[in-house]
């Protein structure tokens, strides 16, 4: 098989498990106002995802680097064409780290408050745009004869593209809640094992109605029609698991919808990376944004020697964290406080 086509294929798995890991962080940073009503109730759901959220950030900065490594023309195009998109992503993502690790450096309600609202917007936005923008790949955009976009911030926002928002929010949303069913015990677990059913049944609908959309106006391949169905089994499945109080059932089953998800987007586009709805031959396909044979040549060799150290790492930081959490598991607060210079 062409290097070419590996590396996008292994993009996809990149991007499956960055959008099923990020995907319950920023799930539980939404859920916040909804199933912690006091203090120590959001310290026990901040806490689930405590050890591992930056770790699994990872996943975003390996497949962005890889999309800038493999395919540099689809990488320049996509960063400057999405620039407001991303940059609102990364901003989002920057005040989030921020906010979870400045929360609790000062013993104050109001400081605290502060911080969870800012963890909160920061899940909000990367939730509803990362689905805006991988919508705009399957859609397509305008690009120019030397594949440069060549249309604006709002031509980005149509109704299809902002039902992928949608989409992604409700999953991830469906995700958080299951994660802290299985994450955390007592009231928090209680108001999110509710919460969890709800927004997975949501999700099936709206991602219904975006995934057939896709396919029927948008999709390059026929095959991508069996991604769309296991996607819908999954969600299917989680929705009936959370019924039963299977969560961990349900946290595998919604995974596999995302995993399904990632395969229709990249099964749909193949074998283009970015379509031009304004002249086909101006779109990006594998072939012409791709890099030489010797650069994919010795990132094959690097992944294949440095991917199984990282997964096995991040397998067993999430086995050392296992164990639920409940408001009983926190401590008061410190009386140390930080004063100004």
């Amino acid at each position: 098989m062409d290097l070419a086509i590996v590396w996008f294929i292994l993009l996809a798995v990149l991007w499956t498990g960055y959008l099923v890991l990020e995907g319950f962080d920023f799930g539980v940073g939404m859920l916040m106002p909804f199933v912690a009503k006091n203090d120590k109730e959001r310290r026990v759901a901040l806490n689930t995802i405590g050890p591992v959220w930056d770790g699994n950030e990872v996943w975003l900065l390996t497949a962005g680097g890889a999309t800038f490594a493999a395919f540099p023309e689809w990488y320049a195009t996509m960063f400057s064409g999405f620039y407001i998109p991303l940059f609102l992503i990364l901003l989002a993502l920057i005040v989030r780290a921020v906010a979870i690790e400045y929360r609790g450096k000062i013993n104050s309600d109001v400081w605290r408050r502060r911080w969870d609202l800012a963890i909160i917007i920061s899940a909000w936005i990367p939730s509803i745009l990362w689905g805006v923008a991988f919508a705009n790949l399957v859609r397509g955009v305008n690009l120019d004869e030397n594949h440069q976009y060549a249309g604006t911030f709002f031509d980005l926002l149509t109704p299809f593209a902002l039902l992928g928002g949608v989409v992604t929010l409700l999953l991830f949303l469906s995700h958080g809640a299951i994660f802290l069913s299985l994450k955390s015990d007592g009231v928090v677990r209680e108001r999110s094992e509710a919460l969890a059913r709800k927004f997975s049944l949501f999700a099936i609908v709206a991602a219904g109605v975006w995934a057939v959309w896709g396919q029927l106006a948008f999709s390059n391949n026929t095959w991508t029609w069996a991604a769309v169905a296991v996607a819908a089994v999954g969600l299917v499945a989680t929705w009936v698991a959370t019924g039963l109080k299977r969560y961990g059932w349900a946290f595998l089953f919604n995974a596999v919808a995302v995993a399904a998800a990632v395969t229709f987007i990249f099964g749909a586009l193949y074998p283009e990376v970015m379509p031009a709805i304004n002249n086909p031959a101006n779109s990006l396909t594998i072939a012409n944004a791709s890099s030489t044979e010797y650069t994919l040549t010795v990132m094959t060799w690097v992944a294949v020697i440095f991917t199984p150290v990282v997964l096995a790492y991040q397998a067993w930081t999430y086995w050392v964290f296992r164990k639920r959490i409940h408001v009983d598991h926190i401590p008061e607060h410190s009386s140390l406080t930080f004063t100004k210079a």
